[in-house]
């Protein structure tokens, strides 16, 4: 081996340790002065979305920045795919996700905060489309986001409700779901309630929308960490459990209640 080769492939290996060092200092760690990457869906308001002034925010994302504010950390709120979250996760790009993240069906798969929000799933309809009950969708096409509690309702508990339908589509986000549901292409939307609410009450016609009163399923949200970082997930909680003692996560709440937020803060 000549010395022009020998000196690419050291070149090649002290790259890579370079890369490997820098992902490693990426990982939360009180020593690096407590840099927590928070991954979220910038398009699930109202836990986690862009501002008219283009900065992310949410109810989720405050939450995260105050347990920051009072570890002297510092938050950096990464947007995702939500598709690939577990691949972020694993490969500590993230070091949790927060973002109206449902535990339910999904216990073992990560290590959770304790639940702090009651949720359910539920269906929207124009006003008018004459769909006014569950049953009232058989023959309907029916839209939800990939990789959703309300998708995973529709697969599991309520899979025979799903079967009457004329077709199940997913979608990406629930802006295109509200943009096919007005231009008919779909009869109905299954999604979240609190960010229902947020979809219909941040348009210019609100009335136009009817959330149907039969629920498909009911959760709850939680923080969710890597499988067995306890440690952080620890730190993180006993501050959240200071939060909830001395009324800030309530307080928090009430700046988006006018979003469907909480649909019941866990006592």
């Amino acid at each position: 081996m000549n010395n022009k080769i020998k000196y690419i492939i050291i070149g090649f290996i002290i790259c890579t340790i370079a890369v490997v060092v820098i992902n490693a200092d990426m990982l939360f760690s009180d020593d690096n002065g407590g840099v927590l990457i928070v991954g979220f869906d910038s398009e699930f308001p109202p836990y986690g979305f862009i501002d008219d002034n283009g900065e992310y925010t949410g109810f989720d994302l405050d939450l995260a920045q105050e347990v920051c504010n009072r570890n002297n950390w510092t938050l950096i709120k990464q947007p995702i795919d939500w598709d690939a979250k577990d691949t972020e996760l694993n490969s500590g790009t993230i070091d949790c996700i927060w973002n109206g993240f449902t535990i339910n069906g999904r216990e073992d798969q990560y290590t959770w905060s304790d639940p702090y929000i009651d949720n359910k799933q539920v269906i929207v309809v124009k006003k008018g489309s004459g769909i006014e009950s569950l049953s009232d969708l058989n023959g309907k096409v029916v839209e939800t986001q990939r990789d959703s509690s309300a998708l995973a309702a529709l697969e599991e508990d309520q899979k025979p409700l799903a079967d009457t339908f004329k077709e199940l589509i997913q979608i990406a986000d629930y802006n295109t779901a509200f943009m096919d549901l007005d231009s008919g292409a779909c009869d109905a939307i299954a999604m979240d309630m609190g960010v229902a609410q947020y979809n219909i009450n941040s348009k210019g016609n609100p009335d136009d929308y009817i959330i149907l009163t039969e629920s498909i399923s009911s959760e709850q949200y939680a923080i969710g960490f890597m499988k067995g970082n306890s440690e952080l997930r620890d730190k993180v909680q006993a501050t959240l459990n200071e939060m909830i003692e001395d009324g800030t996560v309530a307080k928090i709440a009430e700046k988006y209640a006018d979003y469907g937020v909480p649909g019941a803060l866990v006592k």
